[in-house]
């Protein structure tokens, strides 16, 4: 069972809202520095941490049509909505989105400082959404081990495009 006290839908409710500018922000931003420093390595860790939330969103929508399960809300007519959510409940997108932007932040800055604040905020967006009413446990364990997965793997196929690059371009120091 879910705790769900009224008292702290406000603060779940702009916890759930800090989704879009902090995943969505957060690359824009660091490319914007990486541009303005001249730093290629910040550009390409704010493009991966891109890359990361677009192969989540795009997992996450492609399951939410394929399963297509309802809301607790609907399931459960005695769940208070306390936000608005359309659309299928598993995945849970926010918790998808959450955790491959704090997944793909710790693997670009792997320091505890990056690590433990990233999480920290992953948790408590996919534990809103639940405290809302909008989502069920399973739909943010989905949702968090697609993104992080998600991450993983952009991580993972950015390391192999870019060791085949260099095995096609001949560096000036060979």
């Amino acid at each position: 069972m879910i705790l769900r006290i009224k008292s702290i839908y406000p603060a779940s409710k702009g916890i759930t809202n800090s989704l879009a500018p902090v995943s969505i922000g957060t690359p824009i931003i660091m490319y914007s520095v990486g541009l303005i420093m001249k730093d290629s390595t910040v550009k390409k860790k704010a493009i991966f941490i891109g890359e990361a939330f677009l192969a989540s969103g795009f997992i996450t929508f492609a399951l939410k049509k394929t399963v297509n399960r309802e809301r607790p809300f609907v399931t459960y007519p005695d769940i208070e909505q306390v936000t608005t959510a359309t659309g299928p409940s598993f995945p849970s997108g926010h918790a998808s989105l959450a955790f491959a932007t704090a997944t793909s932040l710790s693997m670009a800055y792997p320091k505890w400082y990056i690590i433990a604040p990233s999480f920290a905020w992953a948790s408590a967006v996919s534990y809103s959404r639940m405290v809302l009413g909008v989502h069920y446990p399973s739909d943010v364990l989905a949702g968090a081990i697609i993104g992080s997965g998600s991450a993983y793997l952009s991580y993972k196929l950015n390391k192999w495009v870019n060791k085949k690059q260099r095995k096609k371009i001949p560096q000036l120091w060979e």
